[in-house]
Parts: structure tokens; C-alpha cells; sequence
């Protein structure tokens, strides 16, 4: 059984909101799911569910509670898809990994946390967790599409955490160009692992969402959950 619950998480500056979903047993450590740039939504809380039903503990931030708190949004309203791009380009990358720092160590005084923490990230997230591996000492990170990751390339340099990018060859937001220079850039690094989806758009895990995938979607969930408990 899992327990999910909304939590508040205290950050150096102020609370932040987060879903959290709490497995039974003993723990295997715990996940950051950080969102793409729909906020807290079904989505979301259906990968804490994943994540927990592999038996982790999973957090989600509300990772725009510094520009609008509580925020759910849909790719199916033309509405909803105008916010979503306003709060990402006024997205802070830099303070959004302050953010995960403070995440990083609410989790590990959770008592069901065996003190390791990792992250998987998906579009906006996925950028986070490739900044979160080359800044911080997070366990590991799992990031989905590789979206701008290519705008701080030259902090590869400093990856330092196992890393695992699920790459969509058919990504509408990350050409084929710009997936051959992440894997001419991250692949040396021995930290690093490329899983490819010959077929995959953009966003193809997002549940419920216009390119979701299952089999693409199961493939790369049970791929992560392996690096998970190799990592954690």
C-alpha cells in the first residue's frame, strides 16, 4: 500500500509544496520526480505512483512555487499551453537547483529514506537533473528527451553523478542535430548512459498527453527503476 500525501517542504527562503507518495516496506531511498512545465499534475503524481510502486519513496516539487504556487496544467487547453511556456521562460535554472539542494536534504531526514536521494526529470525537469549531476551531490538522475540541455553543455565538464538520458529520435523540441552533439558530448563520460527511442516524440511517457507512448513509456520506466536500485 502507498500513502500520498501534499506536504510542505521548508526551503532556506520560504515553503514549497510537494505531492508525496510513501511506499510500504523497508526503504530503497527516495525520488525527486520534477515536473515538466505542466506544474503538479496527473502526470506527475502518476510517475510518484511508478516510482513507489518500485518501492521508493517519491517527491514532487512544486517546482514554479516562486512564481505561481500550485499550478496544474493540461497540454490539451490552448490556454493552459500559453501559461505553461510563460512560466517556463521566466523559469530560474540556477535557483531551480538551489531548490532541489533543499529538496535533496528534507528527504534524507524522512525516516523511510535510507539517506540516498535521486531524481528523475522530465522536459524542464530533465535539464534540472543534468544541472543537479554536474552541481550538486545528488545519488544519481535520470533525465527524459534532453530538452536545453545543450544551453549548458560546457558544464559537462563537471558530471559527476551517474546520469541516464532517454533520448526521443523523433523529438519535435530536440533535433536530430542537437542529439547527435549531446551524444558526442555526454557519451565519454563514463558516468553516463544513452538509452535511444527510434520512434519516440517529445513527451512520450506523459501520461495521457498527444505523443504518449506506452512502449516506449513502459520500456524507459523499467530502465529507470534499474538505475535506481543500482544507484540508491
Amino acid at each position: 500500500m502507498i500513502h500520498y500525501s501534499n506536504i510542505t517542504v521548508p526551503m532556506r527562503d520560504g515553503q514549497m509544496g510537494a505531492y508525496l507518495a510513501v511506499p510500504e516496506g523497508p526503504p530503497k531511498g527516495a525520488i525527486i520526480a520534477i515536473m515538466e512545465i505542466w506544474g503538479v499534475n496527473h502526470t506527475m503524481r502518476e510517475h510518484a505512483k511508478e516510482f513507489a510502486q518500485a518501492g521508493f519513496v517519491c517527491l514532487v516539487p512544486d517546482l514554479f512555487w516562486r512564481q505561481e504556487p500550485g499550478v496544474e496544467l493540461s497540454d490539451h487547453n490552448p490556454a493552459d499551453v500559453t501559461k505553461a511556456f510563460d512560466l517556463y521562460y521566466d523559469f530560474d535554472y540556477d535557483l531551480g537547483v538551489e531548490d532541489m539542494k533543499d529538496t535533496m536534504a528534507y528527504l534524507k531526514t524522512l525516516p523511510e529514506c535510507n539517506g540516498h536521494v535521486g531524481a528523475v526529470g522530465y522536459c524542464l525537469g530533465g535539464k534540472l537533473c543534468y544541472l543537479m549531476c554536474c552541481r550538486t551531490d545528488i545519488d544519481c538522475a535520470v533525465a527524459y528527451y534532453g530538452t536545453y540541455i545543450e544551453h549548458r553543455i560546457k558544464e559537462v565538464v563537471n558530471l559527476h553523478r551517474p546520469f541516464l538520458l532517454h533520448m526521443a529520435m523523433k523529438d519535435r523540441w530536440v533535433q536530430a542535430e542537437v542529439n547527435d552533439l549531446l551524444e558526442r558530448r555526454l557519451s565519454p563520460n563514463p558516468l553516463v548512459t544513452i538509452e535511444k527511442y527510434p520512434g519516440a516524440d517529445h513527451a512520450f511517457a506523459r501520461h495521457g498527453g498527444r505523443t504518449y507512448s506506452q512502449p516506449e513509456a513502459d520500456k524507459a520506466l523499467g530502465v529507470s527503476i534499474d538505475f535506481f536500485q543500482t544507484h540508491l
